[in-house]
């Protein structure tokens, strides 16, 4: 009778007398002969078949075997060592070996946010001066006197550039002069067609003579508005010699140098100032949230004007969130046809002047309040080929991979989510890289909402 190991396909045999072995005949182990013995035949993780009497008589004969081997002088004891471990590998081949699966492996869980939230649209921007001049000079000369250094921040009035001023305060003392005389040739003028309009008036003068000083008194005034004139022109050149800051802000770093000749062809560029405090912030809508942003003003009855201030929360590229707060105060009355956008202007105080002139920003903009939403952790949130997704359990704890519609983000580590997740429904925050769709896992209830990069 054979037994077959199923694994190895080693066989146990019996010998003349009906007793098994496993490779050598029984007699061999008798007569000492164990270095015959091929115990690797039987494979220690296989199964004979054969009944639980027949191990047990298997056993016995074994047990006897090796007794008779232990009383012979000397080799006794090696017999018994070499036997002892084909014994054991022959007792296991009645050993049954299943496999056990590990248990699933835990993750973190969490339900999503359900609450009212404000609805927000984050733009892309850049920063602009409020005021912005570029300082010329509009009279020609030397420049005697610069009054700042680069880059320095000036108040309204302060003296940035002195051009020599001697020769225009000449002509202003001779368009002085010249109004002066015209307005001595005035009174006489007017004397003399007093006299003659007394003359007429007797017969003694012809009235000739009296249209004439009319002429010389009216030429004499024209003279005089004209002197006047001159001398304004003269003290507006004179003016122009001194050049200062039009408003708070600071000043470019100067283009022409103290002695340098400017205006002799025209306006020359000496420097610009620039004003940054307040400061403004330009981005644009596109077309399509226009259209949303007025069906939803539709919808409640309002307008823009009805809205009062609009706040608006600006944020730096290395900053976290919209520190800096503002507020709208122009919206352009057309749409650009060109790029489809809508362009709004914001302004912000700038005392610490933080924000510079010419900085791309990030803008989020408020446009519906008290909106029921659902967030889910940022964690928790994948990027796959489909797009966004989540990883989430069903009612058997197999992990089904979600593919989402995310909006903006209301809170940190928050993200509403505007299609494919359920209320109640069970996210996975934590083990990400444990769970594999299609897999089962062990819950864990975590926090309400995780905080930004917890594993």
């Amino acid at each position: 009778m054979d037994f077959r190991n199923e694994k190895s396909d080693s066989e146990c045999h019996y010998d003349d007398k009906g007793r098994p072995y496993a490779g050598p005949m029984a007699s061999d182990l008798k007569s000492g002969k164990v270095l015959a013995l091929r115990p690797a035949s039987v494979s220690l993780t296989g199964r004979l078949k054969r009944t639980h009497s027949q191990n047990r008589n298997f056993l016995r004969l074994i047990g006897n075997a090796m007794i008779e081997i232990a009383a012979k002088p000397r080799r006794g004891v090696i017999a018994a060592a070499g036997a002892l471990p084909m014994l054991v590998m022959l007792a296991a081949c009645g050993d049954r070996n299943t496999y056990q699966p590990p248990p699933p492996p835990d993750v973190t869980i969490v339900t999503p946010e359900q609450r009212s939230v404000t609805l927000f649209i984050e733009l892309t921007g850049a920063t602009a001066a409020v005021n912005k001049v570029d300082l010329v000079a509009r009279v020609q000369g030397f420049i005697e006197k610069v009054g700042y250094n680069d880059g320095a921040r000036v108040a309204k009035g302060d003296l940035l550039f002195q051009i020599q001023p001697y020769d225009y305060k000449i002509a202003l003392d001779i368009a002085r002069a010249a109004q002066d005389q015209q307005a001595a040739l005035l009174v006489q003028a007017d004397a003399d067609l007093k006299r003659k309009q007394e003359l007429v008036a007797r017969q003694a003068s012809s009235v000739a003579s009296l249209d004439e000083a009319k002429a010389k008194r009216d030429s004499t005034f024209a003279a005089l508005a004209q002197a006047k004139g001159q001398v304004a022109q003269a003290s507006r050149n004179l003016d122009y010699t001194t050049i200062a800051a039009p408003f708070d802000g600071a000043v470019s770093a100067r283009l022409a140098d103290p002695g340098a000749f400017v205006g002799a062809n025209g306006p020359t560029k000496l420097a610009t100032i620039v004003q940054t405090d307040p400061i403004y912030v330009y981005f644009n809508i596109d077309e399509q949230q226009v259209l949303k942003i007025r069906q939803r003003l539709k919808s409640m009855g309002l307008s823009l004007k009805d809205l009062g201030p609009i706040p608006v929360g600006i944020g730096l590229q290395t900053e976290d969130g919209y520190p800096h707060e503002g507020a709208i105060n122009y919206v352009a009355p057309q749409i650009d046809s060109s790029t489809g956008t809508l362009t709004v202007r914001a302004v912000l105080d700038n005392k610490n002047t933080r924000l510079l002139p010419g900085l791309f920003v990030r803008v989020r903009v408020p446009v519906e309040r008290n909106a029921e939403a659902l967030l889910a952790p940022e964690v928790a949130l994948s990027t796959g080929q489909q797009g966004r997704y989540l990883l989430v359990l069903n009612d058997k704890n197999i992990v089904e991979q979600r593919v989402v519609v995310v909006g903006e983000q209301v809170d940190p580590g928050l993200r509403i989510i505007e299609s494919g997740l359920r209320a109640g429904e069970r996210i996975v925050v934590g083990g990400l890289e444990l769970a594999v769709p299609g897999n089962k896992v062990h819950p864990v209830q975590g926090g309400a909402s995780p905080p930004p990069g917890a594993p």
